[in-house]
């Protein structure tokens, strides 16, 4: 970790916060992940070494304790880490109405975008039986086509491979048109309007889409016009 060299409070902190995918592993942390392979999923392009080192680094600094055996390892924030909490999500409020996506291909990710939304979705909109939700983006790499999000009894799982269940709404999008609707940039029902966005199955079902489907929380609170206090587990 290269030194700036100065004494200052600020220059200290970003020492350790602005190297390359630090603040991002914060990030998922705030937002709930706890093991490897969870952080590993918010962060699909870091390499696992470098992700060790990173979490390394910020258990030096003591704002992350690690606890548990080898191959289960939990990463959590300290009181430290948790006062990072508010800067992420100003962060990520002043990114949204200052410095957007163009959803550029190179930003596009469908891993990170259903990784966020299985995190992010409201269960209680569908009810506690199980109901199965598959997006089809026909442009995505080979491979990150087709997923599944499964809802039951508020709990949502997230599927890469066709778990063999009835699907009750299929969704068929451009990945970087549901990348604009999760980012806040474009209304899930202008989309549809449009034909962007198709939906088919259960007619009943798909008019809870949206209370259901809403969108990520930071584009949400970044909307808002408000610097308010978030929780991404109920936001």
């Amino acid at each position: 970790m290269k030194s700036f060299g100065q004494f200052c409070p600020l220059a200290q902190a970003a020492q350790l916060l602005c190297e390359r995918w630090t603040l991002l592993v914060v990030r998922e942390m705030v937002a709930g992940s706890t093991r490897f392979n969870e952080l590993r999923k918010g962060v699909p392009l870091m390499s696992p070494t470098l992700l060790s080192a990173r979490l390394k680094q910020l258990m030096e600094y003591g704002v992350v304790a690690r606890s548990g055996s080898k191959g289960k390892y939990i990463y959590q924030l300290t009181t430290a880490g948790k006062e990072l909490q508010p800067i992420v999500q100003l962060l990520g409020v002043w990114g949204h109405r200052w410095a957007p996506s163009t959803l550029a291909p190179k930003d596009l990710d469908a891993s990170l975008l259903m990784w966020d939304m299985r995190r992010s979705v409201n269960p209680a909109a569908f009810p506690d039986h199980k109901v199965v939700v598959q997006f089809e983006y026909p442009d995505a790499p080979k491979g990150a086509r087709d997923w599944w999000l499964i809802s039951e009894h508020q709990e949502v799982d997230l599927c890469l491979s066709d778990p063999g269940i009835d699907v009750d709404i299929l969704i068929k999008s451009p990945l970087m048109t549901m990348t604009a609707v999760w980012t806040c940039q474009m209304r899930f029902a202008d989309a549809v309007k449009k034909g962007e966005i198709k939906v088919q199955g259960d007619a009943k079902l798909a008019k809870k889409l949206t209370d259901w489907l809403q969108s990520s929380a930071l584009s949400r609170l970044g909307s808002s016009g408000k610097y308010a206090s978030l929780d991404w587990q109920k936001a």
